[in-house]
Protein backbone atom coordinates (compact mmCIF):
# COMPACT_ATOMS: atom_id res chain seq x y z
CA UNK A 1 0.00 0.00 0.00
CA UNK A 2 1.56 2.99 -0.71
CA UNK A 3 1.26 6.27 1.09
CA UNK A 4 -1.82 8.31 0.45
CA UNK A 5 -1.69 11.50 -1.60
CA UNK A 6 -4.26 14.22 -2.23
CA UNK A 7 -3.40 17.13 -4.20
CA UNK A 8 -6.02 19.24 -1.76
CA UNK A 9 -4.43 17.72 1.61
CA UNK A 10 -0.86 17.20 0.78
CA UNK A 11 1.53 14.26 0.93
CA UNK A 12 0.92 11.49 3.37
CA UNK A 13 3.44 12.33 5.84
CA UNK A 14 2.00 16.14 5.70
CA UNK A 15 -1.86 14.74 6.22
CA UNK A 16 -0.85 12.72 8.98
CA UNK A 17 1.23 15.61 10.72
CA UNK A 18 -2.25 17.54 10.35
CA UNK A 19 -4.25 15.08 11.98
CA UNK A 20 -2.24 14.51 14.82
CA UNK A 21 -1.92 18.05 15.79
CA UNK A 22 -6.02 18.98 15.19
CA UNK A 23 -6.59 15.85 17.23
CA UNK A 24 -3.96 17.03 19.97
CA UNK A 25 -5.89 20.76 19.35
CA UNK A 26 -9.43 19.22 18.82
CA UNK A 27 -10.47 16.38 20.15
CA UNK A 28 -10.70 14.74 23.97
CA UNK A 29 -9.50 10.96 23.74
CA UNK A 30 -11.18 8.68 26.46
CA UNK A 31 -9.33 6.91 28.94
CA UNK A 32 -5.83 8.81 28.65
CA UNK A 33 -3.70 11.31 29.41
CA UNK A 34 -4.13 13.76 26.65
CA UNK A 35 -0.11 14.94 27.06
CA UNK A 36 0.68 11.18 26.98
CA UNK A 37 -0.52 10.08 23.59
CA UNK A 38 -0.16 10.63 19.74
CA UNK A 39 -2.69 8.45 18.18
CA UNK A 40 -1.49 7.25 14.83
CA UNK A 41 -3.56 8.41 12.02
CA UNK A 42 -5.27 5.29 10.22
CA UNK A 43 -5.75 6.21 5.95
CA UNK A 44 -7.46 3.04 4.74
CA UNK A 45 -7.67 -1.12 5.63
CA UNK A 46 -8.72 -4.05 4.35
CA UNK A 47 -10.01 -7.45 5.48
CA UNK A 48 -7.57 -7.80 8.57
CA UNK A 49 -5.10 -5.24 8.03
CA UNK A 50 -5.04 -1.02 8.26
CA UNK A 51 -2.43 1.34 6.67
CA UNK A 52 -1.39 4.64 7.85
CA UNK A 53 -1.27 7.71 5.41
CA UNK A 54 2.59 7.05 5.05
CA UNK A 55 1.59 3.33 3.55
CA UNK A 56 2.81 1.37 6.58
CA UNK A 57 0.50 -1.72 7.07
CA UNK A 58 -0.44 -3.49 10.31
CA UNK A 59 -1.38 -7.21 10.75
CA UNK A 60 -4.55 -5.63 13.05
CA UNK A 61 -4.79 -7.87 15.97
CA UNK A 62 -7.13 -5.73 17.80
CA UNK A 63 -10.30 -5.68 15.18
CA UNK A 64 -9.96 -1.83 16.35
CA UNK A 65 -11.74 -2.34 19.65
CA UNK A 66 -13.02 -6.30 19.20
CA UNK A 67 -15.89 -5.64 17.14
CA UNK A 68 -14.48 -5.47 12.66
CA UNK A 69 -15.35 -9.22 13.13
CA UNK A 70 -16.10 -9.02 9.21
CA UNK A 71 -12.59 -6.80 9.08
CA UNK A 72 -12.08 -3.48 6.85
CA UNK A 73 -13.82 -2.42 3.88
CA UNK A 74 -16.20 -5.69 3.45
CA UNK A 75 -17.22 -4.67 -0.05
CA UNK A 76 -20.93 -6.27 0.50
CA UNK A 77 -21.44 -4.23 4.08
CA UNK A 78 -20.30 -1.18 2.38
CA UNK A 79 -22.40 -1.39 -0.35
CA UNK A 80 -25.29 -2.23 1.98
CA UNK A 81 -24.64 0.84 3.50
CA UNK A 82 -24.65 2.84 0.30
CA UNK A 83 -27.84 1.46 -1.02
CA UNK A 84 -29.69 2.29 2.50
CA UNK A 85 -28.32 6.01 1.91
CA UNK A 86 -30.38 6.10 -0.87
CA UNK A 87 -33.64 5.88 0.24
CA UNK A 88 -34.73 7.64 3.99
CA UNK A 89 -31.65 8.42 5.75
CA UNK A 90 -33.40 8.69 9.21
CA UNK A 91 -36.62 7.28 10.25
CA UNK A 92 -37.79 8.36 14.42
CA UNK A 93 -38.42 5.29 16.40
CA UNK A 94 -42.21 6.56 16.54
CA UNK A 95 -42.10 5.41 13.14
CA UNK A 96 -41.42 1.89 11.76
CA UNK A 97 -38.77 1.00 9.15
CA UNK A 98 -38.23 -1.98 7.24
CA UNK A 99 -34.65 -2.39 8.17
CA UNK A 100 -35.55 -1.61 11.95
CA UNK A 101 -37.98 -4.69 11.69
CA UNK A 102 -36.06 -6.91 9.21
CA UNK A 103 -33.11 -6.48 11.37
CA UNK A 104 -34.50 -7.12 14.85
CA UNK A 105 -36.56 -10.10 13.54
CA UNK A 106 -32.93 -11.61 12.13
CA UNK A 107 -30.93 -10.92 15.49
CA UNK A 108 -33.95 -12.60 17.73
CA UNK A 109 -33.87 -15.68 15.41
CA UNK A 110 -30.28 -15.76 16.51
CA UNK A 111 -31.01 -16.09 20.16
CA UNK A 112 -32.23 -18.80 22.39
CA UNK A 113 -36.28 -20.21 21.92
CA UNK A 114 -38.30 -17.41 23.60
CA UNK A 115 -36.23 -14.54 23.14
CA UNK A 116 -37.90 -13.00 20.42
CA UNK A 117 -37.60 -8.91 20.66
CA UNK A 118 -35.30 -6.03 20.11
CA UNK A 119 -35.06 -2.77 21.39
CA UNK A 120 -32.12 -1.00 19.51
CA UNK A 121 -29.70 1.30 20.85
CA UNK A 122 -26.29 3.21 19.67
CA UNK A 123 -23.62 1.20 21.73
CA UNK A 124 -23.09 -1.92 24.30
CA UNK A 125 -23.59 0.73 27.20
CA UNK A 126 -26.74 1.45 26.36
CA UNK A 127 -27.87 -1.57 25.93
CA UNK A 128 -26.58 -2.27 29.28
CA UNK A 129 -28.66 0.31 31.21
CA UNK A 130 -31.82 -0.44 29.01
CA UNK A 131 -31.34 -3.97 30.14
CA UNK A 132 -30.86 -2.97 33.68
CA UNK A 133 -33.84 -0.79 33.54
CA UNK A 134 -35.90 -3.71 32.07
CA UNK A 135 -35.46 -5.80 34.54
CA UNK A 136 -36.08 -3.63 37.44
CA UNK A 137 -39.29 -2.74 35.65
CA UNK A 138 -40.25 -6.58 35.01
CA UNK A 139 -39.30 -7.56 38.75
CA UNK A 140 -39.86 -4.50 40.67
CA UNK A 141 -36.77 -4.78 42.53
CA UNK A 142 -33.97 -3.34 42.45
CA UNK A 143 -30.36 -4.25 43.23
CA UNK A 144 -28.31 -5.60 40.19
CA UNK A 145 -25.23 -7.83 41.05
CA UNK A 146 -21.96 -7.89 38.50
CA UNK A 147 -18.75 -8.70 38.62
CA UNK A 148 -15.54 -6.88 40.07
CA UNK A 149 -13.68 -8.45 36.80
CA UNK A 150 -15.98 -6.35 34.26
CA UNK A 151 -16.98 -3.98 31.76
CA UNK A 152 -20.25 -2.66 30.78
CA UNK A 153 -19.22 0.83 29.19
CA UNK A 154 -18.66 4.36 31.18
CA UNK A 155 -22.65 5.83 30.88
CA UNK A 156 -23.83 6.25 34.35
CA UNK A 157 -25.79 2.72 34.99
CA UNK A 158 -23.25 1.00 32.87
CA UNK A 159 -19.99 2.31 34.49
CA UNK A 160 -21.70 1.35 37.77
CA UNK A 161 -22.26 -1.95 36.78
CA UNK A 162 -18.36 -2.30 35.53
CA UNK A 163 -16.13 -3.79 38.37
CA UNK A 164 -12.87 -2.83 37.04
CA UNK A 165 -10.85 0.36 38.33
CA UNK A 166 -11.98 2.48 35.46
CA UNK A 167 -15.38 3.07 37.42
CA UNK A 168 -13.51 4.91 40.59
CA UNK A 169 -13.75 8.66 38.69
CA UNK A 170 -17.08 8.45 38.34
CA UNK A 171 -17.98 7.52 42.26
CA UNK A 172 -20.39 8.20 43.64
CA UNK A 173 -22.34 6.51 40.92
CA UNK A 174 -25.74 5.24 40.73
CA UNK A 175 -26.64 3.22 43.72
CA UNK A 176 -27.94 -0.56 43.70
CA UNK A 177 -25.05 -2.45 42.12
CA UNK A 178 -23.43 -4.91 43.87
CA UNK A 179 -19.98 -6.50 42.66
CA UNK A 180 -18.79 -10.28 43.70
CA UNK A 181 -15.96 -12.15 42.15
CA UNK A 182 -16.20 -14.46 39.00
CA UNK A 183 -14.37 -17.54 38.39
CA UNK A 184 -10.69 -16.98 37.27
CA UNK A 185 -8.90 -20.16 38.35
CA UNK A 186 -4.66 -18.21 37.22
CA UNK A 187 -5.72 -15.39 39.61
CA UNK A 188 -8.30 -18.00 41.94
CA UNK A 189 -9.92 -15.71 44.67
CA UNK A 190 -11.36 -19.19 45.79
CA UNK A 191 -7.84 -21.13 46.23
CA UNK A 192 -8.72 -23.64 43.51
CA UNK A 193 -6.23 -25.78 41.72
CA UNK A 194 -8.95 -26.96 39.14
CA UNK A 195 -11.74 -25.54 36.63
CA UNK A 196 -14.19 -27.88 38.56
CA UNK A 197 -13.02 -26.06 41.79
CA UNK A 198 -13.07 -22.75 40.92
CA UNK A 199 -16.62 -22.96 39.15
CA UNK A 200 -18.06 -24.72 42.52
CA UNK A 201 -16.39 -21.98 44.79
CA UNK A 202 -17.51 -18.79 42.22
CA UNK A 203 -20.85 -20.21 42.25
CA UNK A 204 -21.01 -20.84 46.35
CA UNK A 205 -19.14 -17.20 46.51
CA UNK A 206 -22.40 -15.82 44.53
CA UNK A 207 -24.49 -17.51 46.50
CA UNK A 208 -23.66 -16.23 49.76
CA UNK A 209 -23.65 -12.74 47.92
CA UNK A 210 -27.18 -13.20 46.53
CA UNK A 211 -27.90 -13.99 50.38
CA UNK A 212 -26.37 -11.19 51.71
CA UNK A 213 -27.93 -8.77 49.50
CA UNK A 214 -31.67 -10.44 49.91
CA UNK A 215 -33.11 -12.44 46.98
CA UNK A 216 -35.86 -11.17 47.13
CA UNK A 217 -34.38 -7.68 46.50
CA UNK A 218 -32.20 -8.58 43.52
CA UNK A 219 -33.75 -7.60 39.87
CA UNK A 220 -30.54 -9.16 38.08
CA UNK A 221 -27.13 -10.59 37.61
CA UNK A 222 -24.95 -9.51 34.73
CA UNK A 223 -22.09 -11.26 33.33
CA UNK A 224 -20.24 -10.92 30.08
CA UNK A 225 -20.65 -14.57 29.21
CA UNK A 226 -16.78 -14.42 28.36
CA UNK A 227 -15.19 -11.59 30.14
CA UNK A 228 -13.49 -9.61 27.65
CA UNK A 229 -11.62 -6.26 28.79
CA UNK A 230 -10.46 -7.63 31.80
CA UNK A 231 -8.89 -11.04 30.38
CA UNK A 232 -10.78 -13.03 27.92
CA UNK A 233 -12.14 -15.64 30.95
CA UNK A 234 -13.89 -18.35 29.61
CA UNK A 235 -16.17 -19.81 32.18
CA UNK A 236 -15.40 -23.01 33.44
CA UNK A 237 -17.50 -26.21 32.84
CA UNK A 238 -20.89 -25.73 34.94
CA UNK A 239 -21.06 -22.21 35.92
CA UNK A 240 -22.97 -20.23 33.56
CA UNK A 241 -25.83 -23.19 34.31
CA UNK A 242 -24.92 -22.61 37.82
CA UNK A 243 -25.86 -19.07 37.90
CA UNK A 244 -28.93 -19.41 35.45
CA UNK A 245 -29.80 -22.08 38.22
CA UNK A 246 -29.73 -19.87 40.78
CA UNK A 247 -31.48 -16.99 39.06
CA UNK A 248 -34.96 -19.02 38.46
CA UNK A 249 -34.22 -20.43 42.11
CA UNK A 250 -35.03 -16.57 43.16
CA UNK A 251 -36.79 -14.73 40.54
CA UNK A 252 -33.46 -12.71 39.22
CA UNK A 253 -32.92 -11.67 36.08
CA UNK A 254 -30.24 -13.49 34.27
CA UNK A 255 -28.76 -10.90 31.63
CA UNK A 256 -25.62 -12.06 29.74
CA UNK A 257 -23.63 -9.16 28.46
CA UNK A 258 -22.42 -10.30 23.94
CA UNK A 259 -21.25 -6.61 23.67
CA UNK A 260 -17.21 -8.29 23.11
CA UNK A 261 -18.18 -11.73 22.31
CA UNK A 262 -21.45 -11.89 20.38
CA UNK A 263 -21.77 -12.16 16.40
CA UNK A 264 -18.98 -14.80 15.62
CA UNK A 265 -15.97 -13.57 18.17
CA UNK A 266 -16.06 -16.98 19.42
CA UNK A 267 -17.43 -19.57 16.78
CA UNK A 268 -21.10 -19.18 17.69
CA UNK A 269 -23.56 -16.48 17.35
CA UNK A 270 -23.23 -15.72 20.63
CA UNK A 271 -21.06 -16.90 22.86
CA UNK A 272 -23.68 -18.28 25.38
CA UNK A 273 -24.47 -20.59 22.73
CA UNK A 274 -21.33 -22.73 23.91
CA UNK A 275 -23.07 -23.63 26.90
CA UNK A 276 -26.84 -23.78 25.67
CA UNK A 277 -27.84 -21.02 28.80
CA UNK A 278 -31.11 -19.05 28.21
CA UNK A 279 -30.61 -16.01 29.71
CA UNK A 280 -33.49 -13.20 29.94
CA UNK A 281 -31.61 -10.71 28.48
CA UNK A 282 -29.05 -10.54 25.74
CA UNK A 283 -27.06 -7.00 25.47
CA UNK A 284 -25.40 -6.80 21.80
CA UNK A 285 -23.60 -4.24 20.07
CA UNK A 286 -20.08 -3.69 17.97
CA UNK A 287 -19.95 -7.45 16.17
CA UNK A 288 -23.47 -7.45 14.80
CA UNK A 289 -22.39 -5.00 12.26
CA UNK A 290 -18.66 -4.68 12.93
CA UNK A 291 -18.86 -1.66 13.91
CA UNK A 292 -19.27 0.25 10.26
CA UNK A 293 -22.27 2.16 11.87
CA UNK A 294 -23.05 3.07 15.70
CA UNK A 295 -25.15 -0.10 16.61
CA UNK A 296 -26.26 -1.81 19.95
CA UNK A 297 -29.52 -3.43 21.53
CA UNK A 298 -31.14 -5.63 23.80
CA UNK A 299 -32.79 -8.86 23.15
CA UNK A 300 -35.67 -9.20 25.49
CA UNK A 301 -37.22 -12.56 26.95
CA UNK A 302 -41.51 -13.27 25.70
CA UNK A 303 -41.94 -12.86 29.80
CA UNK A 304 -40.10 -9.54 30.05
CA UNK A 305 -41.11 -7.74 26.36
CA UNK A 306 -44.90 -8.44 27.57
CA UNK A 307 -44.58 -6.09 30.64
CA UNK A 308 -44.54 -3.94 28.58
CA UNK A 309 -47.34 -4.80 26.28
CA UNK A 310 -49.72 -2.60 28.08
CA UNK A 311 -47.33 0.06 30.19
CA UNK A 312 -45.38 2.33 28.50
CA UNK A 313 -41.95 1.06 28.55
CA UNK A 314 -40.24 4.44 29.87
CA UNK A 315 -37.00 4.85 27.66
CA UNK A 316 -35.64 5.78 24.30
CA UNK A 317 -33.14 7.05 22.34
CA UNK A 318 -33.19 9.47 18.96
CA UNK A 319 -31.70 7.09 16.92
CA UNK A 320 -33.06 3.69 18.42
CA UNK A 321 -32.82 1.39 15.33
CA UNK A 322 -31.43 4.02 13.15
CA UNK A 323 -31.93 2.76 9.38
CA UNK A 324 -28.41 2.95 8.35
CA UNK A 325 -27.30 0.86 11.19
CA UNK A 326 -30.30 -2.01 11.27
CA UNK A 327 -29.21 -2.25 7.18
CA UNK A 328 -26.18 -2.82 8.21
CA UNK A 329 -26.64 -5.21 10.99
CA UNK A 330 -28.94 -7.34 8.33
CA UNK A 331 -26.34 -6.93 5.91
CA UNK A 332 -23.40 -8.64 8.16
CA UNK A 333 -25.81 -11.35 9.68
CA UNK A 334 -26.28 -12.22 5.81
CA UNK A 335 -22.72 -12.13 5.08
CA UNK A 336 -21.83 -14.01 7.90
CA UNK A 337 -23.87 -16.49 7.06
CA UNK A 338 -22.71 -16.99 3.49
CA UNK A 339 -18.82 -16.89 4.35
CA UNK A 340 -19.67 -19.58 6.75
CA UNK A 341 -18.07 -16.97 9.62
CA UNK A 342 -18.31 -19.07 13.02
CA UNK A 343 -17.44 -22.23 11.05
CA UNK A 344 -14.04 -20.04 9.94
CA UNK A 345 -13.59 -19.09 13.38
CA UNK A 346 -13.86 -22.24 15.09
CA UNK A 347 -11.08 -23.50 12.88
CA UNK A 348 -9.33 -20.26 13.61
CA UNK A 349 -9.04 -21.63 17.18
CA UNK A 350 -9.25 -24.68 16.95
CA UNK A 351 -6.35 -25.13 14.32
CA UNK A 352 -4.05 -21.71 14.60
CA UNK A 353 -4.86 -19.76 17.37
CA UNK A 354 -4.79 -22.15 19.81
CA UNK A 355 -2.22 -24.31 19.73
CA UNK A 356 0.11 -22.11 18.17
CA UNK A 357 -0.65 -19.51 21.29
CA UNK A 358 -0.19 -22.29 23.87
CA UNK A 359 3.01 -23.03 22.58
CA UNK A 360 4.53 -19.48 23.24
CA UNK A 361 4.17 -20.65 27.11
CA UNK A 362 7.09 -23.34 26.28
CA UNK A 363 9.65 -20.89 24.94
CA UNK A 364 9.22 -17.71 27.20
CA UNK A 365 9.19 -17.22 30.53
CA UNK A 366 6.57 -14.41 30.70
CA UNK A 367 4.49 -15.92 29.78
CA UNK A 368 1.98 -16.67 32.75
CA UNK A 369 -0.94 -18.23 31.06
CA UNK A 370 -2.78 -18.24 27.86
CA UNK A 371 -6.51 -18.54 27.52
CA UNK A 372 -9.52 -18.40 24.58
CA UNK A 373 -11.77 -19.76 22.01
CA UNK A 374 -12.20 -19.07 18.81
CA UNK A 375 -11.11 -15.32 17.61
CA UNK A 376 -10.60 -14.63 20.86
CA UNK A 377 -7.68 -14.90 23.25
CA UNK A 378 -5.28 -13.22 25.90
CA UNK A 379 -1.60 -13.83 26.81
CA UNK A 380 -1.29 -13.39 30.39
CA UNK A 381 2.44 -11.69 30.70
CA UNK A 382 4.14 -11.62 34.34
CA UNK A 383 7.49 -10.83 35.77
CA UNK A 384 7.87 -14.44 37.44
CA UNK A 385 6.01 -17.20 37.03
CA UNK A 386 5.91 -18.34 40.50
CA UNK A 387 4.41 -15.35 42.30
CA UNK A 388 2.27 -14.68 38.75
CA UNK A 389 3.16 -10.64 39.19
CA UNK A 390 1.96 -9.04 36.19
CA UNK A 391 4.56 -8.07 34.06
CA UNK A 392 4.90 -3.91 34.54
CA UNK A 393 4.03 -1.20 32.31
CA UNK A 394 7.44 -0.64 31.04
CA UNK A 395 7.94 -4.00 29.93
CA UNK A 396 3.75 -4.07 28.13
CA UNK A 397 5.04 -1.03 26.08
CA UNK A 398 7.94 -2.80 24.71
CA UNK A 399 6.16 -5.82 24.01
CA UNK A 400 3.70 -3.65 21.83
CA UNK A 401 6.30 -1.25 20.18
CA UNK A 402 8.19 -5.06 19.53
CA UNK A 403 4.72 -6.21 17.54
CA UNK A 404 4.57 -2.91 15.78
CA UNK A 405 7.81 -2.22 14.61
CA UNK A 406 7.17 -5.60 12.78
CA UNK A 407 4.09 -4.88 11.21
CA UNK A 408 1.34 -6.55 13.47
CA UNK A 409 -0.81 -4.47 15.58
CA UNK A 410 -2.03 -6.35 18.92
CA UNK A 411 -4.59 -4.77 21.83
CA UNK A 412 -2.82 -4.95 25.34
CA UNK A 413 -4.43 -4.70 28.73
CA UNK A 414 -3.13 -4.36 31.34
CA UNK A 415 -0.56 -6.88 31.76
CA UNK A 416 -2.21 -9.30 28.70
CA UNK A 417 -1.63 -9.09 25.06
CA UNK A 418 -5.44 -9.62 23.45
CA UNK A 419 -4.70 -11.33 20.09
CA UNK A 420 -8.11 -10.73 18.87
CA UNK A 421 -8.04 -10.29 15.41
CA UNK A 422 -11.01 -10.01 12.47
CA UNK A 423 -13.14 -12.97 12.44
CA UNK A 424 -11.91 -12.93 8.46
CA UNK A 425 -8.59 -13.42 8.96
CA UNK A 426 -7.04 -16.25 7.15
CA UNK A 427 -5.03 -18.67 8.74
CA UNK A 428 -1.60 -17.54 7.52
CA UNK A 429 -2.14 -14.31 8.59
CA UNK A 430 -3.34 -15.47 11.97
CA UNK A 431 -0.32 -17.79 12.09
CA UNK A 432 1.90 -15.00 11.20
CA UNK A 433 0.41 -12.83 13.83
CA UNK A 434 1.53 -15.22 16.74
CA UNK A 435 4.95 -15.25 14.81
CA UNK A 436 5.64 -11.75 15.58
CA UNK A 437 4.26 -12.02 18.93
CA UNK A 438 6.70 -14.65 19.35
CA UNK A 439 9.13 -12.77 18.18
CA UNK A 440 8.54 -9.48 20.61
CA UNK A 441 8.29 -11.82 23.69
CA UNK A 442 11.81 -13.03 22.70
CA UNK A 443 13.16 -9.52 22.39
CA UNK A 444 11.89 -8.20 25.58
CA UNK A 445 12.59 -11.32 27.35
CA UNK A 446 15.97 -11.14 26.71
Amino acid sequence: MEATTDPDRGSGAERDARIRQLSRDHVLTSWVAQKAISPVPLAGGEGAWFWDHEGTRYLDFTSQLVYANLGYQHPKLTEAIREAATGLTTIAPAFASESRAEAAAAIAELAPEGLSKVFFTNAGAEANENAVRMARLHTGRQKVLATYRSYHGATAGAIALTGEPRRWGSEPSVPGVVHFWGPYLYRSEFSASTEQEEGERALAHLRHTVEAEGPHLIAAIVLETVVGSNGILVPPPGYLEGVRALCDEHGIMLILDEVMSGFGRTGAWFALDHWGVRPDLIVFAKGVNSGYVPLGGVILSEEIAATFDDRPYPGGLTYSGHPLATASALAAIQIMREEALNQHVVELGERTLGPTLHTLGDRHEIVGDVRGLGAFWAVELVADRESRTPLPAQKMAAVTKACTNRGMWPLVMGNRVHMVPPCVISHEDAARGVEILDEALEEVGA
